[in-house]
Formats: C-alpha cells, structure tokens, sequence
C-alpha cells in the first residue's frame, strides 16, 4: 500500500510529468494505493470544469480512502509537530503532520512532492514511497 498526496496528484491531473507522477502511473492498477480523506477533499475542490471533476471523482473514489485523523493521530500528530519544532523545523501546514504521522503509524510508504515532508522522512523515519 502507497499513500498518495494532494501534491502529486494535482501534477498528475495537470498532466506534469515528473518522477513521482511517473512512479504514480507505473503503481495505478497493479499496487495498492489510498488516500487520505482530507487529500481527496484537497484535490477534488481544486477542479474549475465540472467534467474533469466527475472524472477525477471517479477514479480517487476507486481507490482505498482513509480516515487519516483520530485522537491518536491527532495526540501524535501534535507530538511530532514538537519534535520537529525542538529541532528547530516548522512545518507549515498541520494537515502535512497529520498525513506524515497516520503514515508512519500505519506503516505506509508516502509519495509526495511537498518539502514539508522531507524532516519527517530524516527524524520520525517517515517511509518515502519514491525510493522504496
């Protein structure tokens, strides 16, 4: 299983090639993907043409939708956001912490594109599913 963020598919939909939307289209169809229910709520409400909505609906839907936040996510969320600032990191989105933080519990390589990732990948040993 490979979860999918919000940056990779708005450059997937936009038709942006890059390496992590080439690893996107190698995995489609014969590894399982998910998406976080927050990243579907992302990607979806950032579709202008009710055609390419419909059909962006239609395949996220295909895939394994998770539930990214509970209170344990949410109290690990908050102590990985700590850590990170200890160190002297801020993320800048706290759905980027969520999203590292239901991965790294769950065990589930992440694809992405957004810098906000990397400190989770160097100090909470968030798997990075571009070179996995």
């Amino acid at each position: 299983m490979i979860f999918v963020d919000s940056s990779i598919w708005v450059d997937y939909f936009n038709g942006n090639q890059t390496h992590e939307t080439e690893k996107l289209d190698s995995i489609l169809g014969s590894s399982p993907i998910c998406i976080g229910d927050i990243v579907l709520t992302e990607v979806l409400q950032g579709f202008k043409n009710d055609k390419d909505f419909i059909t962006a609906k239609e395949l996220l839907s295909s895939l394994v939708v998770v539930n990214v936040l509970d209170t344990s996510i949410a109290l690990k969320s908050a102590n990985n956001f700590r850590a990170l600032r200890k160190k002297g990191i801020t993320i800048r989105k706290t759905i980027d912490v969520i999203i590292a933080t239901y991965c790294i519990e769950n065990s589930i390589p992440l694809l992405h594109s957004d810098k906000d990732f990397i400190p989770s990948h160097k100090h909470l040993n968030l798997e990075n599913a571009l070179i996995s």
